[in-house]
This record gives structure tokens, C-alpha cells and sequence, in this order.
């Protein structure tokens, strides 16, 4: 069994007998990893809080033949508290978690998707935007690192020019009258403006965004994530929009 030390964000966690723990983990350098975090959940454990969702650790693990095991941990973000004590930032950076894990394949570096999680948890626990905004760039923007980069001014189809007014999310965001399915979208222009900040992180125009507008982007991004993750975020639907 060889033993290697990762810098990772825990994901998930589960129960295993009366005192272990299952973690999902997104680490730097080798993915999404499972381990076992053995008598994490008895009171003299020494890291068994370092071991909770949103959590930032350096873990030392080694390797076994269906899950690692965790021997050592340090904290290197402590967000835990900050973002599960709101309502608000909880279910935001559950769907962040979530969509996380949904990306990264076990075992298959990220290391983009594991920095842009990073810092999307970082600023759900620090306020530094409001959560539905800080949700929505972080869809738009892990959806791009893993290919699926969505347009909101020339067509997602034939490339041509825009500011265009409708939004197709099957064909990748905006299309022109010419490339136009049936069903599209015809967001505010100001939405599309919206979603391209976010997209882009130009924070002071998302910041100054009015709520109908959030709202409606919201909407886009939640129905462009689930199209391209293929099947529902199970924690999207409990997000309180403004």
C-alpha cells in the first residue's frame, strides 16, 4: 500500500459501522477520491470535525483496493460552520458540492474544477456576493471547464454576431433568429448581460444586478446544468430563489 499526501475539499460523507466515516474528497492532483476515516465519529477523535462537507484539509491517505484510508488531516479552510449555520449558503454550496462531484471522475485530476470550487466555497462563506449569484457563476463556470462553455451574445450554432434575443439551452446558450428551435427562451437583455458577468466573473456588474434579472438567470443556469449533467441536481430544487 503506498502512502501519498493531497491537498482536498471534502464532498461528502456517510456512516460506516458505529464509529468510521465514508469521505468523498476532490483533491488537487488525483480527483474525486473515497476513503475511510476510521473512529472519526467517537468523541476522542483527533479530526473527525476536519472531515465535514466544505471542509478544505491536507490529508494524508493510503491507497487500498476499493477506498483509501485517511491517516492524518490539517485544516487549511475552516468553512464548514460559516456556510452551514445559513440557509441560504447551505443549500447554494450543496448544489456547488454536488455538481462537483457529478464532474470530476474518481481518480482523474481537475485540478481547474478543484481550484474553482475552492474559491466558489471561500466566497459562499465569507459573503462576498450573494449565494444565488456565487451558485449560478459557479455552475456556468465548472460547466465550462468541462466543455460545455455556454454563449450569451453570438450564436451558440453558426457563431454569427449577436447580441441575439433568444437562449436555447439544448444548442448552448444564444441563438439567432435564423438557428432558433422551437421553445426557446427570450430572456431580458439584461438576464443575458447578467449571465455573461457571471460567467466571466465581472463581479461588479453581477453585483449591481436587480432581482428579476437574478431570477431569471437563475432559471437558465439551473435548466443548462441539468441538461448537460444529464439528470437533476437533487439539492438545486431546495435553493431559495430571491
Amino acid at each position: 500500500m503506498s502512502l501519498y499526501r493531497d491537498e482536498a475539499i471534502v464532498l461528502r460523507t456517510h456512516q460506516l459501522g458505529e464509529a468510521d466515516r465514508i469521505v468523498t474528497l476532490l483533491t488537487r492532483e488525483r480527483g474525486k477520491v473515497r476513503a475511510v476515516a476510521k473512529g472519526v465519529r467517537r468523541t476522542s477523535s483527533r479530526f473527525g470535525s476536519r472531515l465535514e462537507p466544505f471542509m478544505v484539509v491536507d490529508a494524508q491517505l493510503y491507497t487500498g483496493r476499493s477506498l483509501d484510508t485517511v491517516t492524518q488531516v490539517e485544516t487549511l479552510g475552516s468553512y464548514a460552520t460559516a456556510i452551514s449555520t445559513d440557509y441560504a449558503r447551505y443549500t447554494a454550496g450543496a448544489v456547488m458540492l454536488e455538481t462537483a462531484e457529478r464532474l470530476v471522475d474518481e481518480h482523474e485530476p481537475s485540478v481547474q474544477q478543484y481550484l474553482l470550487l475552492i474559491a466558489a466555497v471561500r466566497a459562499l462563506a465569507e459573503s462576498a456576493h450573494a449565494p444565488g449569484l456565487v451558485l449560478d457563476s459557479y455552475l456556468l463556470r465548472a460547466l465550462a471547464v468541462a466543455g460545455w462553455a455556454a454563449s450569451f451574445s453570438d450564436c451558440a450554432r453558426c457563431g454569427r454576431g449577436g447580441p441575439h434575443a433568444a437562449f436555447a439551452v439544448a444548442s448552448g446558450g444564444a441563438v439567432c433568429p435564423g438557428c432558433r428551435p422551437p421553445g426557446s427562451a427570450s430572456p431580458a437583455p439584461q438576464t443575458l448581460a447578467l449571465l455573461a458577468a457571471l460567467q466571466t466573473g465581472d463581479w461588479a456588474e453581477a453585483d449591481a444586478s436587480e432581482d428579476r434579472h437574478r431570477r431569471e438567470a437563475s432559471g437558465l443556469v439551473a435548466a443548462y446544468s441539468q441538461f448537460h449533467l444529464e439528470r437533476g441536481l437533487r439539492s438545486l430544487r431546495l435553493v431559495e430563489r430571491a
